[in-house]
């Protein structure tokens, strides 16, 4: 009987090791954000009807943020939140160069990353996911009497490094391109007697640098 529970003690002493063993191996921290300063840079182009010509939509410079959740220590789930003001130009029409005034963007980004992990505390990783974009806000400008964006869907692309500082902070870079585009409507029938439709291609580079921390 002795013996018997000495055996029963050593199988659970050993089966608690490795359960100890397990549970380290999957402790990892499944939550992180990001702070990020971002420049937004269209590649832009547009079909203008009636008048012709192309599309200038100005660079811009904001703050973003993001939430990032891990399933595993690879693979993660990122939502990316931001919104930016861009001035708005057709260029080489039939009239001239047009201003279009300016609108806002609210684009939330969901990815899904693969992160590669290292030893030397770099984090690189690869993502791809889904866009919708928000339009609003929208002033048309000194020449149209109104001009209006469609919301749409884009597909992203997503590439970055995480480096680290300590096992709760780290660094930041990282590079999104969307393939974004729009069906605006400009009302310009006070200056030109009509109203105008365009298909604008936006397709926006994404390039940030930030701070994260994980919890």
């Amino acid at each position: 009987m002795k013996k018997v529970v000495i055996g029963l003690f050593l199988i659970a002493f050993a089966f608690n090791v490795n359960a100890q063993e397990d549970t380290k191996k999957d402790d990892f921290n499944k939550w992180q954000v990001r702070l990020r300063l971002i420049t937004i840079a269209p590649n832009e182009s547009a079909t203008i009807e009636t008048i012709g010509g192309d599309i200038d939509i100005s660079t811009a410079v904001v703050p973003e943020l993001d939430f990032t959740y891990f399933f595993t220590k690879n693979w993660s789930a990122e939502l990316i939140l931001g919104t930016a003001k861009h001035d708005v130009k057709a260029v080489s029409t039939a009239a001239g160069d047009i201003e279009l005034g300016d609108v806002w963007i609210l684009p939330p980004t969901l990815t899904l990353q693969y992160h590669f992990l290292t030893e030397d505390g770099f984090r690189p990783y690869l993502g791809a996911g889904l866009n919708y974009t928000l339009f609003y806000s929208a002033d048309e400008g000194p020449t149209a009497d109104d001009v209006s964006y469609d919301n749409s869907v884009a597909f992203a692309f997503q590439a970055g490094l995480d480096y680290d500082l300590n096992e709760k902070w780290f660094l930041n870079v990282d590079a999104k391109y969307l393939t974004l585009s729009t069906d605006a409507t400009v009302d310009a029938t006070t200056a030109l007697g009509a109203t105008v439709g365009a298909d604008v291609d936006i397709n926006p580079l994404i390039i940030g640098v930030g701070i994260g921390m994980r919890f």
